[in-house]
């Protein structure tokens, strides 16, 4: 197993750098300019416009600032937003609770739904429940996040006026009624995901259950004597989560780069308003250190995803 990990990573260092050049080429070479606003200001002259070029790097050619970049991340610099003029890693650590706090909540609760919704589906094949569950989960896996998010918008915000419909990340909980504040902000993002990531999860733990209800073991369990739970439970539902959990693992990078839409939806200040901002600005650094962190999860967990389904199914081996 250690030998398979260690194997994994030095695969992933390439696999990242190639990841990291072909995004650092396509945002030099896109159109756009991060100077742009200065432009149109006339009383800003070319030499002033050239001297901050050069202050920021970018009158290189890309190529060079490229492997400048690579150089730096690997020191811990991950330089300084061109818009901002701030470091880079302090916009991240700024708005990474703001994206944990809907991100992490949505997808906690979703497991929590699909895994019962998932195994009572199957147990109860065809049944009301079967159905009911079956038709919300396809729709909720087939309409797109800002569909429904704007329709919870005009259903629970604009017309009950239940929610608000602007997240106020400057929030601060100090009492009852700023905690309620927050639960009630955070519900509708948090919503939307959970529809969405149930819908998919419950969908693959029904169809996992169903693969393994018919199999020998679970009769021969049933044959022993085992009340009908003790088999669900015990035997059904832990053979089921083999690849379910692997699912889940492959699906928080997914997550996160899903939570763009319904971040800046709802005016989230987290890591996907961020990035939506900076390529609308051609902020370059900022594009950069967040897609490669997106990259850096999504290989991360892969790894991890496949090593689980080691741990969990004993006739996995990795040699």
């Amino acid at each position: 197993m250690s030998q398979y990990i260690l194997r994994r990573v030095l695969i992933s260092i390439p696999t990242l750098l190639v990841i990291s050049f072909i995004i650092f080429a396509v945002l030099a070479l896109a159109p756009g300019d991060p100077l742009a606003q200065f432009a149109v200001n006339p009383a800003i002259p070319e030499s002033t416009r050239q001297l901050i070029r050069q202050q920021l790097g970018i009158d290189q050619p890309w190529h060079i600032r490229y492997v400048k970049w690579v150089i730096a991340m690997f020191q811990g610099n991950w330089g300084f937003s061109f818009q901002t003029k701030a470091p880079v890693i302090d916009l991240i650590w700024q708005r990474l609770p703001q994206t944990l706090q809907v991100v992490g909540v949505a997808y906690i609760l979703a497991i929590l739904l699909a895994i019962p919704i998932g195994i009572i589906s199957a147990v109860r094949q065809y049944s009301f429940f079967d159905q009911v569950a079956t038709f919300f989960a396809f729709i909720g896996f087939s309409v797109p996040s800002f569909f429904t998010g704007l329709l919870l918008m005009l259903v629970f915000a604009i017309g009950l006026h239940w929610f608000p419909i602007v997240y106020s990340s400057t929030l601060e909980i100090t009492n009852w009624s700023s905690f309620v504040l927050q639960i009630r902000q955070m519900t509708l993002p948090v919503a939307v995901l959970v529809v969405q990531q149930t819908a998919a999860l419950t969908r693959f733990m029904r169809s996992s259950m169903l693969d393994n209800l018919p199999l020998e073991y679970v009769r021969t369990a049933r044959a022993k004597g085992l009340a009908e739970r003790v088999v669900v439970l015990r035997h059904v539902v832990t053979n089921s989560l083999i690849p379910v959990v692997t699912l889940i693992a492959l699906g928080i990078p997914t997550i996160f780069a899903g939570a763009i839409i319904t971040e800046n939806l709802f005016r989230v200040n987290g890591l996907g308003q961020l990035l939506i901002t900076a390529i609308q600005n051609s902020d370059t650094p900022v594009v950069m250190a967040l897609t490669f962190i997106f990259a850096v999860l999504t290989v991360t967990f892969n790894l991890v995803a496949d090593v689980l389904y080691g741990v969990l199914d004993p006739r996995v081996r990795y040699n």
